[in-house]
């Protein structure tokens, strides 16, 4: 047994010796004079036991107590304090201080100190235990035990903390919330075994471009939290942000299978944007939030309009549901002139808010409905009212008129959209050819196998598949070619030509030449003006729509656009 004796009476010491050497027990003994040696000697050496002296000069023996017990695993030593004095309060003081026992220096014979020692040592690998007990509870408290980080409330004690030390201070600090985009499908696809190692994968990343000096942790599911301390000026905020996604340009490989993941970043700067740490992380995630809307893959830094903007779509969110329940939205219905005739083949069912005290417009609350999970719920009231109404002026008007709806990427994913499709136009006696179901190259960028399978199958089923902003951004002709499109829609920037010889001009013809030799149906979208209606003539377009021809109507309307003699 290693025992250290701190005590500056070398007489003391002596004694002390002596009772250790006439046990049966062999005693590794070393011997010092203060506490600076003792706490030196601790380092070298490892003890079993100190007997520590609660009195000396400089530094007394309580303090050194108190430091070894600030150490990992409380210094590993049992400790028994030793006194010339047997006051109980003092006693008590060492207890409560971390010590084992108290002896009287009056009391030390070779009965009592082996007894305890014994004691000591028992009392001592009791506490450790107890202490690990508690340093895993603790971790377990404060600890995401999928990535290792804080969790959400250790990471809010911390800045509550940081916030309280540095908040008089002229240094601002930043609060950066991440969140993974399109994480729900990576889960839905490929199993919550992968999204889980992405969630772990994505800690990798962001550790690399993070110093010591900033706390990073999981608040749950796929979202994060940075904080920044010290900050000098945004730049540095949106030099680490834009550090981050760059991390993100190599897809990740996870079980063989290629996962691309992208995040979006939310930053709020404290004390100019909020004081407290709640507001701090709110003003964060609607940043965060505008990153989203705006395509994701990208941050924002807070400012205070960002909340007017969240504040609508949380009221858009709030109402939407009740709306979808009580069945009060409304359909507009835009004519579709043909280009030959100039007379009315169709529709296309446009969706608009109810007549509320406050109004939102399809960009806005479609959106919301995705996000949500509601949209597919409310395009299946959509399909069934359009698909209804069209079957009432086939039957009044005796006419052959075809019906548009427009179709999410997210209701493409949906396995109930063709049963509920089928089951529409054979309620209502409508052939499903008449039906076009309107979708954006931005559901085929998603290159999902289930999204090929379903255009495939509604295909097979007689819906005729348009393809939607055809010529906005980026116009793939391999999409006309890979998917079964049977109308392309040109999107109403194309039609915005200067004159017969502008380059517009000349895209514009040789694009509706080579759709035509596709045997592609072609719609010319937005035609504000004669000119450009009589262009849709010239160039052999099948079919217009646009203001200059007709505004999106209620059914009233239309029905007395339908009912008009002018009409034939």
């Amino acid at each position: 047994m290693n025992i250290l004796i701190v005590d500056d009476d070398a007489v003391d010491r002596k004694l002390i010796k002596r009772a250790l050497s006439t046990t049966t027990h062999f005693h590794n003994i070393v011997e010092v004079a203060s506490v600076t040696e003792g706490l030196d000697a601790s380092l070298v050496s490892h003890f079993d036991i100190i007997l520590l002296d609660c009195n000396m000069p400089e530094v007394d023996g309580i303090e050194m107590l108190i430091e070894m017990r600030a150490k990992p695993n409380l210094g590993n030593t049992a400790i028994i304090m030793i006194s010339s004095s047997d006051d109980s309060p003092l006693a008590l003081d060492c207890i409560e201080a971390g010590a084992q026992d108290f002896l009287p220096k009056s009391d030390i014979s070779i009965r009592d100190l082996n007894k305890s020692i014994m004691y000591a040592k028992k009392r001592f690998e009791t506490e450790q235990r107890m202490h690990e007990s508690y340093l895993t509870a603790k971790h377990m408290a404060e600890c995401d035990t999928l990535t290792g980080l804080s969790n959400r409330y250790h990471f809010e004690e911390t800045v509550k903390e940081m916030i309280g030390r540095e908040g008089s201070k002229s240094n601002s600090m930043a609060l950066l919330a991440l969140d993974i985009d399109n994480f729900k499908h990576i889960n839905d696809t490929l199993g919550h075994d992968v999204g889980d190692d992405v969630l772990k994968e994505v800690v990798v990343r962001i550790k690399r471009v993070l110093s010591r000096h900033e706390r990073f942790a999981r608040l749950g599911g796929d979202e994060f939290a940075v904080m920044m301390s010290q900050v000098r000026n945004a730049d540095e905020v949106n030099l680490l942000s834009s550090r981050m996604l760059t991390q993100f340009q190599d897809p990740m490989v996870i079980n063989d299978k290629i996962v691309n993941c992208s995040i979006s970043i939310g930053s709020a700067v404290f004390p100019s944007d909020a004081s407290r740490f709640h507001e701090l992380l709110k003003c964060a995630d609607i940043a965060m939030y505008h990153s989203k809307q705006n395509g994701k893959n990208q941050f924002s830094c807070y400012k205070p309009y960002y909340q007017t903007e969240f504040n609508r779509r949380f009221n858009i969110q709030n109402e939407i549901k009740n709306i979808i329940k009580e069945e009060t939205f409304r359909l507009f219905y835009q004519p579709i002139y043909s280009t030959q005739t100039e007379t009315i083949v169709g529709f296309e069912a446009l969706i608009r808010w109810p007549e509320m005290d406050e109004m939102f417009t399809p960009d806005e609350f479609i959106p919301v409905a995705e996000e949500c999970g509601l949209i597919s719920e409310l395009g299946k009231w959509i399909i069934s009212t359009a698909v209804q109404q069209v079957a009432l002026w086939r039957e009044n008007f005796k006419l052959s008129l075809t019906i548009a709806v427009n179709i999410s990427p997210v209701q493409l994913q949906d396995k109930n959209l063709l049963p509920h499709l089928i089951d529409t136009v054979k309620k209502n006696g409508v052939p499903s050819d008449s039906i076009t179901l309107e979708i954006t190259e931005t559901a085929l960028f998603k290159d999902s196998e289930k999204i090929t399978e379903t255009l495939r199958q509604l295909s097979q089923h007689g819906f005729k598949i348009a393809l939607d902003d055809f010529g906005m951004g980026y116009s793939s002709i391999a999409h006309l070619i890979e998917y079964p499109i049977d109308i392309v829609k040109l999107d109403r920037s194309m039609q915005s030509f200067v004159d017969d010889g502008c380059k517009r001009y000349k895209v514009l013809e040789s694009l509706a030449y080579m759709l035509n030799k596709l045997d592609l149906t072609i719609v010319a979208e937005g035609i504000e003006t004669e000119s450009q209606s009589s262009l849709c003539k010239q160039l052999n377009l099948d079919y217009k729509q646009g203001f200059l021809l007709s505004r999106p109507l209620p059914v009233d309307q239309i029905d007395a656009m339908l009912a008009s003699p002018s009409l034939s």
